[in-house]
């Protein structure tokens, strides 16, 4: 196993300091869109997507700038109430917005490593996570064009945090008993007057 280093696969709960003031707002005007930790549809296995159309495109865009305004490098559909079986990532702030729409892992590779995860779908939560460090995933673009990508690193980590999302998985099942018992009372003091999604970000 490769040593043990931490990385925050969506987004840090604690850069507001550092953020001016206009960066902030975008980034808690962003964070309303999205479902935390107790709604039904971070438990919900998302459906494939059969229709590939302008509809599509938008919901891929709109997604990309949440999360870029909540300072995010990985974002589900399900985190934001559309059950399509659709994520966006972008590791590297200038690489172009990753989209793997109906994204299924062909293979892992056999090394693994242990890193801390946050989620934005739970506020003030890190736990550890270990995941293979090389995978290789089946996916569309939002056009319907065919894609395989090979991801190793954080870019891996991350498309598989994603998928596990669609899945209606948490990074809380894929960590130990204690950790989840601290990231829960965590998220507790977190979510303490946190405005909830707004009703916009619904949808079916």
């Amino acid at each position: 196993m490769s040593e043990e280093r931490t990385v925050q696969t969506e987004a840090p709960e604690s850069p507001r300091a550092e953020l001016d003031p206009e960066a902030r707002a975008r980034r808690e005007a962003a964070l309303r869109h999205v479902r935390v930790y107790g709604d039904p549809a971070l438990r919900t296995r998302a459906r494939p997507v059969e229709v590939f159309d302008g509809t599509l495109v938008d919901e891929v865009q709109r997604m990309g700038r949440l999360m870029d305004d909540a300072i995010g490098i990985g974002l589900a559909a399900t985190q934001l109430g559309v059950m399509h079986r659709v994520l966006v990532y972008r590791v590297d702030p200038d690489a172009p917005l990753g989209v793997l729409v109906n994204p299924e892992i062909e293979w892992k590779g056999d090394e693994l490593e242990m890193m801390e995860e946050g989620c934005l779908s739970l506020p003030g939560v890190g736990v550890e996570v270990e995941r293979p460090i090389h995978v290789r995933v089946r996916a569309h673009d939002e056009r319907g064009a065919p894609l395989t990508i090979e991801a190793s690193g954080l870019e891996a980590r991350v498309i598989q945090h994603e998928i596990d999302h669609l899945d209606g998985v948490l990074i809380l099942d894929r960590t130990s008993r204690d950790q989840r018992k601290l990231a829960m009372r965590a998220m507790r003091e977190a979510l303490a007057g946190r405005t909830p999604p707004d009703s916009a970000a619904v949808s079916a």
